[in-house]
Parts: structure tokens; sequence; C-alpha cells
């Protein structure tokens, strides 16, 4: 039996995280991770998995019902849990956690009692000027995400020209290196020893990236030879100026 029944890509947006989220589904052995509770809502969390609202069930019975729903996709078909937290809804995750779980104490021992032993990833990107970036382009562009074969895997808004917004780029910045802050916090206050890992790592070599989460996880790291990354990066010569220059602006260049 491998050592651990799931796993917790503890992130922030623009980490690399729909790459490996990707890839280890592609493996077959390994879950399908997906941000299964990405809004601070229970109307979108019933949405997404199908679920109608229901007047007599009392907020523990209807989350019970949620997290077994969240289980299955989860698991994709195989013996273990696959979940991606990003940072901005964490808080109200560990909240209905503790509806959910009301008979343990911490944030660790609920996630274990609702998914069993768990290993936490922390995926960070070490160039947050970029991560920003990043960002701030997907959000005015509306592409989150582009296929290797060039097309578009996610879009969230109507095209639109990115323009250079100095306050929004530093204010994400800001926002990136205390999500990272923040994740660190909480591994340290729940006394977990997380396995890191960075974009930049997992961007130079995917397929060695996720054979390690696998060895880490106790699975068979054979499928990891023939991963083959299926998302593009989104980054341009537009991406690499505004980086130039918001380090410039931030003092990192």
């Amino acid at each position: 039996m491998p050592p651990f029944q799931s796993y917790v890509i503890c992130t922030s947006p623009r980490s690399g995280s729909t790459l490996l989220c990707r890839l280890l589904a592609a493996t077959g052995v390994a879950g399908r991770p997906a941000s299964l509770f990405h809004e601070p809502s229970l109307d979108d969390w019933r949405e997404r998995f199908g679920l109608a609202s229901d007047a007599e069930r009392d907020e523990r019975q209807a989350l019970a019902q949620i997290f077994a729903s969240a289980l299955e996709r989860g698991r994709g078909g195989t013996g273990i849990f696959g979940l991606r937290l990003q940072r901005h809804s964490f808080g109200f995750f560990r909240e209905k956690l503790a509806i959910l779980r009301p008979d343990r104490h911490g944030d660790l021992a609920r996630l274990e009692a609702a998914f069993g032993s768990t290993l936490f990833i922390h995926l960070t990107r070490l160039d947050k000027a970029a991560q920003a970036v990043s960002y701030v382009k997907a959000q005015q562009s509306g592409l989150w995400h582009r296929a290797s074969d060039g097309t578009e895997l996610e879009r969230l808004s109507p095209p639109r020209e990115p323009v250079y917004d100095a306050a929004l780029l530093r204010s994400t910045h800001d926002t990136m290196t205390t999500a990272d802050r923040e994740w660190e916090a909480w591994f340290a206050e729940q006394g977990i020893a997380p396995m890191h890992l960075t974009y930049e790592t997992l961007s130079a070599d995917p397929s060695a990236a996720l054979r390690r989460v696998l060895e880490a996880l106790g699975l068979d790291p054979a499928p990891a030879a023939n991963a083959v990354p299926d998302v593009a990066r989104l980054a341009d010569a537009t991406s690499r100026d505004w980086t130039e220059r918001l380090r410039s602006e931030l003092g990192l260049a």
C-alpha cells in the first residue's frame, strides 16, 4: 500500500499548478487533482458536483455530501485522491472542514479525517515579478491557459489587449509573496513538512518533477517517463518586457 491516500497541492495562481495537475492525471495512477473547492461558496461547490440544495439537510450533512463527491472526482478512478488548494479560498475551506469534522482538533487532523494520510506539496514560483505579470496578463487578456498545439485551453473572458498597470502589478506581486508566507506559516503551525516544488524546476524538466512527486507518494514513477506536457507557456516578449520593468520598479533589477 502507498504511504499516502491523498495529496494536496498548496499553491497560488500562475505557479505551474495546472501543468502539474494535468501531468499527474495523465499518469492514470495518481488521481485527478483539481481546484475542487476553488470558490469560497457552498453554492459553487454544489454546482461543481451537480448537487441540489436540500433545505432539510443541515450544513454538516450538506458538506458530507460535497466532500464525498469531491473524493470521487479527485480520485479519478485511482486509489489516491488529488486536490489543488489556492490560498485565496483556503480560509473558507478551513471553516467548512471544521464544521464537517468537529470531532477532530486542528486542520491537519481534519484534513486527514476527510482524505486519509496526506502528502502536502508546496508549489511556488521563485520569480514573483514574472508570476505577477503572468497573472495580470491573464486577467486582462482573458486567456489563462493554452494547449501545446496552440489552441485555447481556458479562456474566462473575451479577448482584450493587456495594458501595463504598475499599481496592479505591484499589488499582485505582494499578494503572491504573502500567499507563500501564509502557506509556510500554516505548515509550521500544523507541524507539516511539505514537499517543496518550484515552477522553475517543474517547467525546466516536467518529467523529472513528476517522477519526484510519484516517488514521494509511494507510487510507481515509471509513468513519468512518458509524460508529455500538454500546456504551453503563455509568456512572450511583452511578458519579458513587463517583468523587467516591474523588477526595476520594485528595486529587484
